[in-house]
């Protein structure tokens, strides 16, 4: 039996501004775009690695959920406490330098971790904090 990645799912509250930094700034590409019952996602992924998808959906994407859940889920993204993701770059410093460029906002510059990776962290326009990393030359 194998299991692999296919999805995973970043919450956003402005999917526009998020799609001028994923595709624009990170490079991936536009999968799909779709709208229900009010709300939108969108799907993007590396074209290096086809098979997995990033959806960049509302912060509580269920048609159910009470006002007070959608409220306490926006001020959550609001403070950043929402998890993003980790990425590897063949070239930390040269993502660093290009994501900055672009105006990311800088939550770390690149660094030699004690676990075996140099990386560096961002926030996406919404808050998330996004990692970018690459193993260590030995």
């Amino acid at each position: 039996m194998e299991i692999n990645l296919s999805q995973c799912f970043i919450a956003v509250d402005d999917h526009d501004k998020a799609l001028a930094f994923y595709r624009d700034v990170l490079g991936l590409e536009v999968r799909n775009d779709v709208g229900f019952e009010g709300m939108r996602w969108v799907t993007v992924a590396s074209p290096s690695q086809p098979d997995v998808e990033i959806v960049l959906e509302p912060p509580l994407a269920d048609p159910n959920a009470s006002d007070a859940d959608r409220q306490a889920a926006a001020e959550l993204l609001a403070k950043g406490m929402l998890r993003g993701v980790i990425f590897r770059s063949t070239d930390v410093d040269v993502t660093f330098e290009r994501i900055r460029a672009a105006g990311g906002e800088v939550l770390q510059e690149p660094m030699d971790q004690p676990y075996g990776v140099r990386d560096c962290a961002f926030r996406d326009p919404s808050g998330n904090m996004l990692r970018f990393n690459q193993p260590r030359q030995k």
